[in-house]
């Protein structure tokens, strides 16, 4: 949800933001901009349309040339993306200007007050009021860019992510978060600002990840301020060292950051599980749970909160944890936990997934779990994101960098986690044998064997697609465990090709969607011969019945499905509990190549943005 970068040091900042912005596009790609300081002014350029655009723009212009700038990649809010209201924003002087990341729910009342004070607005955005805002309180109060910041942002109402430059002060940014992720990153006098790690990782390993209600000023060959925004009290900071490398979010060869990330899946299981599974010893080892492990034995409920493809992996645990642990679940949309007013007890346990750890919905559920005093658990890929740091305890999934804003390694890893806590939370509360339990870790420790045999199936699942892309809505069908898988399918069509689609339990299918199907409207069924085999077969006899076109996903040598069904997918057979992150994959290939062949930007899909972090 937008992307910023900016530079403060010796360097020309141009290159540097401009590449920064391009590695943070899949946060937001409605507009783009820049704006640079040169020593006496600061020169701006921004544009509509993704950042080729605006590249274009500056390669034509001399004047971008400074140690000190900020650039913007927008997911638009508030205003319609154009021109004028990308980012950076300028206040009314041109002395100050800004680039913001969240919303400022009363840009409204602040605007009016604003205007009655002589302030002019180009644009439809609250940034442009906030930068203004600062303007007002700096002249006003005759203070420092760093103070009428913090006067400012103690006004507001809203979440934001901010970096700030002064034409009088060549050599300063001003930063702050609330809500939306900043991390700085610390070189040799020199410093990186940005919404994630990415832009800066070939200049700097040691790098400062803002908390919510902090404030930088950072200075060219001076010391760095950190501030609490509410009370201006000194902050030590916790410097970082990135392990992440360069080549974890370059392409390698691949069409798409998407299919990159589909083929790295068995990695990133592999990664997720190392040093957790040991299968000669029989242990599973997660640290932030074995800390815990009597709180998880003695709840009497666990609820997991989500949003989007995470919310799809809860779905999975739910199954997971009830079938393995028998411990009760609730699976909720953090978008509705907060505002439902939920029963929640003290002993109770909260999971909280998201890939970045920065969305909104969830963090907010998280904050009033705590307020309620349950245990909070989350469940993240990106290290030091700000659910990571809210929660009690927790897992990463070491899924690596997703670029793709369709989410596909994240979802399998996020699965491959709760797996592992659900079985070694059956095996301490004594619900599973150690004849099962053994089971159950041998086939989680081949899982990313039999998801490399899954993605072999590419060319065959290319040649299928072709079939669909002529369809204007999809059923996708699935019972069990591969009911969620049957959700995330739908998802992803609906993602990146713009088909609707549309995920059902399959047993659910005569009560209602059933009056959709014809020749013109795809099935895709998953049909494994581990669940419920026989009504998936009378459901696929009953689709067809209705002259409707199936696409099954089936086990490895089956024969009952093939004889009905117009294409099929073998996939490899395992236990129950294993079939989600084999199912999965034929969807996302499937979803991938449709939506190649329709033609759109499957990295960057219209509207999407990988990171919500405003409600």
């Amino acid at each position: 949800m937008c992307g910023i970068v900016a530079y403060l040091g010796s360097r020309n900042s141009l290159p540097i933001i401009l590449n920064g912005l391009k590695r943070l596009e899949y946060r937001g790609y409605d507009s783009s901009g820049i704006a640079i300081h040169n020593g006496k002014k600061i020169n701006l350029s921004k544009s509509k349309g993704k950042i080729s655009k605006l590249e274009k723009l500056l390669n034509k212009s001399e004047d971008f040339v400074g140690g000190v700038g900020i650039g913007h990649t927008r997911w638009a809010t508030h205003g319609e993306p154009n021109d004028i209201n990308a980012h950076p924003q300028f206040s009314n002087s041109k002395k100050l200007c800004i680039v913001h990341n969240g919303i400022i729910e009363n840009y409204s009342t602040i605007k009016e007050k604003l205007i009655k004070e002589g302030f002019n607005f180009n644009s439809e955005t609250d940034t442009e009021v906030l930068v203004n805002l600062i303007e007002y309180v700096k002249d006003k109060n005759n203070v420092k860019l760093g103070e009428a910041v913090q006067i400012a942002l103690n006004q507001v109402i809203g979440a934001y992510a901010i970096a700030v430059i002064d034409k009088e002060k060549p050599d300063e940014i001003v930063v702050a978060k609330l809500g939306s992720p900043l991390c700085i990153g610390i070189g040799n006098d020199e410093h990186f600002i940005a919404s994630d790690v990415t832009p800066f990782i070939e200049f700097t390993k040691n790098v400062v990840y803002l908390d919510d209600g902090e404030l930088a000023i950072i200075r060219n060959h001076k010391e760095t301020f950190f501030r609490k925004i509410s009370d201006d009290s000194l902050i030590s900071p916790t410097v970082n060292k990135l392990e992440l490398s360069l080549d974890k979010i370059e392409k390698k060869g691949f069409d798409h950051y998407m299919l990159k990330e589909i083929y790295e899946q068995p990695k990133a299981i592999q990664d997720t599980l190392r040093g957790r599974l040991n299968i000669n010893k029989g242990l599973i080892k997660l640290s932030g749970m074995d800390d815990y492990i009597n709180k998880f034995i003695s709840t009497k409920k666990i609820t997991i909160i989500a949003c989007g493809t995470s919310w799809h992996s809860a779905l999975v645990g739910e199954y997971m944890f009830e079938k393995i642990a028998r411990v009760p679940v609730e699976v909720e949309y953090a978008s509705e936990f907060r505002y439902r007013d939920p029963i929640v007890e003290s002993d109770d346990i909260i999971i909280a997934i998201s890939q970045s750890g920065e969305t909104a919905d969830t963090l907010a559920a998280i904050k009033l779990a705590k307020s309620k005093g349950a245990f909070v658990y989350g469940i993240c890929n990106v290290v030091g994101s700000s659910i990571a740091r809210e929660s009690y305890s927790g897992s990463y999934t070491h899924a690596g960098p997703e670029i793709g804003v369709a989410s596909t390694k994240a979802f399998t890893t996020q699965m491959t986690i709760l797996y592992m806590m659900a079985v070694k939370l059956g095996k301490s509360k004594g619900f599973i044998s150690e004849k099962k339990y053994r089971k159950y870790i041998f086939e989680i420790s081949n899982i990313d064997k039999k998801v490399q045999e899954a993605l072999s199936s590419n060319n065959i699942i290319k040649k299928i697609a072709k079939n669909f892309i002529s369809a204007n809505n999809c059923l996708y069908l699935g019972r069990g465990y591969n009911f969620p898988i049957a959700l995330e399918g739908a998802l992803k069509l609906k993602e990146i090709s713009y088909i609707h689609a549309e995920g059902y339990p399959a047993a659910e299918m005569k009560h209602g969607p059933i009056a959709l199907i014809d020749e013109d409207m795809p099935t895709i069924v998953i049909a494994t011969n581990k669940i419920n085999y026989d009504k998936i077969l009378s459901n696929i006899q009953e689709i067809k019945s209705r002259k409707g076109k199936i696409f099954a996903i089936v086990s490895k040598g089956d024969k009952e499905v093939k004889k009905i069904a117009d294409h099929t997918i073998e996939v490899p057979d395992s236990i129950e509990s294993i079939t989600p992150f084999i199912t999965v994959i034929p969807l996302q290939l499937l979803s991938y190549h449709i939506a190649v062949m329709l033609g759109k930007d499957v990295d960057q899909p219209r509207n999407l943005a990988k990171s919500v972090t405003v409600e």
